[in-house]
């Protein structure tokens, strides 16, 4: 089941975070070229909500201030010249606030559409790149360019240059799977803006693999299996209410966004307790994501991609499918967002929420008094899921009845493949990538995504502790050797933010009020368990290293500042490092009962297997918050018995009391 999204109006009566409408980008693109600087070769890069600052918004929904001005952020370059603004559109008033002219010097504007595009047909113009597929007996006809983003090197010829690198995939007919078929040992370096080829990396005359990639042939998928269909209803329909992009589920109160660089957003997540609407999370969302490689190779030791501020992913928004990406009784949300030229399009079913039933929530037979009690879990689930290359993300953000919050990634798609080179004369595999089906390698590689958490836990006064468990030696009070206890460590300041989890310590964070009291007089909050798993591998002296200093710990706490949005930094894209998260800590804010952000880096290290080809089955990361002392009780006592299908009666049984 679907239901159709409203429009909202593009007026000053629009929520101040509600995300932008159709009408409210045809007015952004009205404003901006009408500018006198407009030229018809300037694209629109990013356009975004410029979002008011909390405190503002916070005062306007306590009744004691105006309604913020409804702002958009602009990023526009110009592919005749380079030009790159960034800028702020003023919507209720219809002017330009505020442009900033970018240099280059700290990181270019994202990759647009356009630009990858046009890759191919400037590779194809270059003798030297026809010439190189021609020694491999191939023709540019035969191979499709995949264009990447080229990181940052130093290399004198790129300075002020727009650059992205190219690798070549042979295509045997129009429906094969190029990946199956990688041109390894060539690579070109493309500028995108002045349309020319600055270097060509020939390094080896490697085999392309011949092996077929193409998953979706039914006879290479073999006789289907005899599955039965498992059908989820509800008769009396969902438990949520939805009024635009305000959403009521249980005992949660929330508001879905969209982004066109972070995808799904959710924002002023809290807690209706009795008359009390109590706040937890006032923005979460993806904000960044490194993939890097971990291959050497001279043709392919640049590969690391930050997919959310190179590639803004939430524009490759999938549009989903009921029975297919979502079952069960779905709200749909479109997502609306600018293209290239500014125009407002249409992601239709963008963002996919349903219930669904997690198993037993609680449960107790008690032998003295007879009691049988047992409680059905359910959780919302809000997702969404990008494409961005070869590889396919979903982010599922699950809100359970106990207040639990949960983010998880499902990745799945296809790998970015290799030439694999054989064994070593010793018979050792190469050590650098997975070879996966015959000649054809895998490289390894990260996962690493960047949490940005706004934290409001019952308000604006956060501080964070460090917990560790902690052994006892035996002694004074401990004379048999069996206790253990917990140590916290408060992170103060911003210098002491960098953190990283640690699975022998069972180490969390706990995200306190520094102001609340629980009925026990006892700081309410939620605790961060992260999901551990390697931080960034590469070399500390590494330019990725440099350039994403959030990815080589687990956590950052900030103060917040609306100008710090991005884990890696505004301008990713040949950004040269030291920015985002590096940079913000360098003021060593107080961060004891602040208002504060939570910088989590989450994700798998993959080493491929060939399981994992052709198509990947899903792999996880995620990590959860969960309520510390922010209720009295078990907040899911409410939750009502369920019917057993056995005796159509309630499960529950009571034969004391």
């Amino acid at each position: 089941m679907t239901i159709t999204e409203p429009t909202v109006p593009a007026t000053s009566t629009t929520h101040p975070l509600a995300s932008l409408t159709a009408p409210e980008i045809t007015r952004i693109r009205d404003v901006v070229t009408a500018q006198p600087d407009w030229t018809d070769t300037t694209r629109f890069a990013y356009v975004g909500l410029a979002e008011p600052h909390k405190r503002d918004v916070l005062a306007w929904q306590a009744g004691t201030g105006a309604v913020p001005e409804r702002c958009a952020r602009v990023m526009l370059l110009d592919m005749a010249t380079g030009r790159s603004t960034d800028n702020v559109v003023s919507i209720d008033g219809g002017t330009v606030l505020r442009t900033d002219v970018l240099d280059g010097s700290r990181g270019q504007l994202p990759v647009l559409i356009e630009e990858f595009d046009a890759v191919g047909e400037i590779a194809a113009a270059d003798e030297r790149w026809v010439a190189a597929l021609a020694a491999r007996g191939l023709t540019v006809e035969e191979v499709k360019c995949v264009p990447l983003s080229a990181g940052y090197y130093d290399l004198p010829e790129e300075e002020g240059r727009r650059i992205l690198r190219v690798l070549a995939f042979r295509q045997d007919h129009p429906a094969d799977h190029v990946w199956a078929h990688p041109v390894d040992g060539l690579s070109v370096y493309v500028d995108a803006a002045n349309r020319t080829v600055t270097r060509i990396v020939d390094a080896a005359d490697m085999p392309v693999p011949a092996t077929s990639g193409n998953f979706d042939d039914p006879e290479l998928q073999g006789e289907p299996l005899d599955l039965k269909p498992i059908v989820i209803t509800q008769p009396e329909g969902p438990s949520f209410t939805v009024d635009g992009e305000f959403v009521e589920w249980a005992n949660w109160r929330f508001q879905v966004g969209f982004d066109p660089r972070e995808g799904l957003v959710l924002r002023q997540l809290s807690w209706q307790d009795g008359d009390r609407l109590r706040p937890i999370v006032y923005r979460a969302s993806i904000d960044e994501m490194l993939v890097p490689y971990g291959d050497p190779s001279p043709v392919r030791f640049w590969q690391n991609y930050f997919d959310t501020g190179e590639y803004l992913f939430g524009r490759f928004t999938n549009s989903l499918e009921l029975g297919c990406d979502c079952v069960g009784e779905i709200r749909y949300f479109d997502a609306v967002l600018a293209d290239e030229l500014g125009n407002p399009q249409t992601i239709t079913n963008g963002i996919c929420m349903h219930e669904e039933d997690f198993g037993t929530l609680w449960k107790h037979e008690d032998i003295y008094t007879g009691s049988h009690e047992v409680r059905r879990s359910r959780r919302l689930v809000i997702s969404f899921f990008t494409t961005v290359g070869n590889y396919d993300y979903g982010f599922y953000w699950y809100l359970y009845l106990d207040g639990t919050i949960e983010c998880e990634a499902k990745l799945t798609g296809v790998l970015f493949t290799s030439s694999y080179p054989g064994r070593d004369a010793d018979g050792s595999d190469y050590g650098f990538a997975s070879e996966v089906a015959p000649g054809l390698g895998a490289p390894y590689h990260q996962h690493l995504f960047s949490a940005r958490l706004d934290m409001t836990v019952d308000g604006l006064t956060n501080a964070v502790d460090e917990i560790d468990a902690v052994r006892v030696p035996v002694g004074p009070g401990n004379e048999h050797g069996n206790a253990f206890t917990k140590r916290a460590t408060r992170i103060a300041s911003e210098s002491m933010s960098g953190r990283l989890a640690d699975a022998s310590r069972g180490r969390t964070w706990f995200i306190s009020n520094t102001e609340e009291r629980n009925h026990l007089g006892r700081p309410t909050g939620y605790v961060l368990y992260p999901q551990d798993a390697p931080v960034l591998l590469a070399d500390d002296s590494s330019s990725v290293a440099s350039r994403a200093e959030f990815a080589r710990k687990h956590l950052y706490v900030t103060q917040y500042d609306p100008a710090e949005q991005y884990a890696a930094g505004d301008f990713v894209h040949q950004n040269p490092g030291g920015d985002g998260v590096a940079r913000y800590v360098q003021a060593d804010r107080s961060l004891d009962g602040e208002d504060i952000v939570l910088w989590h880096t989450f994700g798998p290290t993959h080493f491929p297997r060939p399981e994992d080809w052709p198509v990947m089955p899903v792999d996880y990361a995620k990590f959860t918050l969960k309520p510390y002392g922010f209720f009295p009780r078990n907040p899911a006592l409410n939750v009502p018995a369920a019917v057993s299908a056995a005796t159509d009666a309630h499960c529950t049984h009571h034969t004391g009391h």
